[in-house]
């Protein structure tokens, strides 16, 4: 135990109002020898507080009887400044009964005037001994938090694999998010990236190969999602799965699959579903994206990349097909044709389904006005945002709102 502390010097302060007494126990001890040091001296309470928070002292040795601030006061201010501070008191025959009623304030001893240097050296290497076993908790527990801060991708790798799989209770959940130290929520987004199968390039995908690749992904998905609070992992199957929080966080994960293709030249599928207002329903979302992930194969990456476009300027209110053909290089009327035909809608009505579904998010998951998040999603004016919304939902923006948290309120009741 103190071997770990065998060469620190702990601080010490005398604080007494009697100059002979503070140079008799200074001149007493063999501070050397017991790894203390007196860093500074007081001759009233208000100085020794000063100089034990400048210095940061480990023991003060304090007179009951100080003038401008007394002793029991001293300690009081002792106690809030410096907590783990230990106070052994200097007194007189006379003050014996006052000072008993320092034990209160945790004061570890007590030493009689004139101080006897036998007794003030057991005293002292007794704290001593106690500010040791102290600090060596104090690095036993830092290790402790160390080691559990690097399982925490292992533990939530676990954890969230359980929670997809079923079977855990919304308390559970809840109290392993805080553990984990993640938002105490549904996610916002489940997303999963699946690589290329061995088969479509079997010199390439070796097991040891995939598996580098793997964490190559991985690596790229966690800068891409740096300022969100997620989960990155990979599941049984093989896919990587992402649990994201964070309302404006579609965008980028989408950037993910360019950056894949254009760095580690392979093309991973990526796949990303809304997650679930009920944390007992995220498996089913699991479920849904495992599955659709992997009909991603049947959109063209020219379809990709327009989605991922519309996904980038959606808050343009200018965002035109025309626009947004001449910056994939391609023809409007080839693209318009691309998209109905691979994601079977029109090039405006999925704008429209992106933009109304980030105002859906916006409204419940923000206090923006209608007017801020008309504009944030791309509508130039609050009317015709309000006309729109309305149609899609049937709801008015203030209705939507309304009514999501009166159902939250129904839910908590």
């Amino acid at each position: 135990m103190s071997g770990t502390y065998s060469e620190t010097h702990w601080r010490v302060l005398i604080a007494d109002d009697e100059c002979i007494i503070r140079e008799g126990i200074r001149d007493s001890v063999d501070w050397e020898s017991l790894r203390l040091t007196v860093v500074a001296e007081a001759e009233d309470g208000e100085e020794a507080l000063e100089k034990a928070i400048q210095h940061d002292v480990h023991i003060m040795l304090v007179d009951l009887n100080m003038p401008i601030m007394d002793g029991i006061e001293l300690m009081k201010q002792v106690r809030e400044r410096l907590p783990n501070c230990k106070i052994v008191i200097i007194t007189g025959h006379d003050e014996f009964a006052y000072a008993q009623k320092a034990i209160r304030l945790q004061v570890k001893d007590y030493i009689l005037k004139p101080a006897n240097p036998a007794q003030l050296e057991k005293v002292l290497r007794q704290v001593r001994g106690e500010l040791e076993e102290e600090a060596s908790k104090q690095q036993q527990w830092q290790q402790a938090s160390q080691q559990l801060s690097r399982s925490y991708p292992l533990l939530r790798e676990r954890f969230c694999q359980q929670w997809l799989d079923g079977g855990m209770t919304a308390d559970e959940i809840a109290e392993q998010l805080r553990f984990l130290q993640l938002p105490d929520a549904c996610p916002d987004w489940l997303g999963v990236i699946r690589l290329p199968e061995p088969a479509a390039s079997p010199a390439l995908f070796k097991e040891d190969e995939r598996q580098l690749y793997g964490f190559a992904v991985e690596n790229i998905a966690a800068e891409v999602l740096a300022p969100y609070p997620k989960t990155i992992f990979r599941d049984p199957f093989g896919l990587i799965v992402v649990l994201l929080w964070g309302v404006e966080a579609e965008a980028d994960f989408h950037r993910i699959e360019t950056l894949v293709r254009t760095h580690l030249k392979i093309a991973a599928e990526v796949y990303l579903a809304e997650g679930a207002g009920d944390v007992l329903e995220l498996p089913s979302v699991y479920r849904k994206a495992k599955s659709a992930v992997n009909k991603e194969n049947a959109v063209s990456p020219l379809v990709r990349r327009a989605k991922q476009y519309m996904l980038e300027h959606f808050g343009d209110s200018g965002l035109t097909l025309e626009a947004m053909a001449q910056a994939l290089q391609t023809s409007p009327a080839y693209l318009s044709r691309m998209i109905k035909q691979e994601l079977g809608t029109t090039f405006n009505s999925y704008l429209t389904q992106l933009r109304i579904r980030r105002a859906s998010r916006l409204l419940i998951s923000t206090e923006l006005t209608v007017a801020e998040i008309a504009e944030q999603v791309g509508y130039e004016t609050q009317h015709y945002f309000s006309t729109a919304f309305k149609r899609a939902t049937g709801l008015s923006p203030l209705q939507y709102r309304k009514g999501a948290f009166e159902h939250e309120d129904a839910q908590g009741e």
